[in-house]
């Protein structure tokens, strides 16, 4: 059962939910075409909070996070490497990930993603 206009928005099942809407191509490209669906659950005021689903096929792209982001992945495999740090984030299924306000660097999507995340 999923209820996105309920007091409570929910999609039950969220890691094979299919109903995505095409987000289209991924900004900021450095290598191949990643495209990316999803499905937003809640958007508040001035966009704050915002969560939903994300879906993003492999590429590699140019990142900077505009407000923290906590994303659980529940499928697919990434790497993440921050910029002028060396600091390198692989990310697979159960991985949880909390990317502070202006953490910026590259994206490598090697298997599609699925990401269930919260902006705030």
């Amino acid at each position: 059962m999923t209820d996105l206009a309920s007091s409570a928005p929910h999609i039950h099942d969220a890691g094979a939910y299919d109903d995505l809407v095409d987000w289209g191509a991924q900004p900021n490209m450095i290598e191949g075409q990643s495209h990316s669906t999803g499905r937003l659950l809640f958007k508040g005021p001035n966009n704050s909070p915002e969560t939903g689903i994300w879906v993003c096929t492999p590429g590699r792209w140019r990142l900077s996070v505009p407000r923290d982001e906590f994303c659980h992945f529940v499928s697919g495999r990434a790497t993440y490497r921050r910029d002028g740090t060396g600091e390198v984030i692989e990310v697979t299924p159960g991985t949880c990930v909390l990317f502070a306000a202006g953490w910026e660097g590259e994206a490598e999507i090697t298997e599609t993603i699925r990401n269930i995340y919260m902006l705030t």
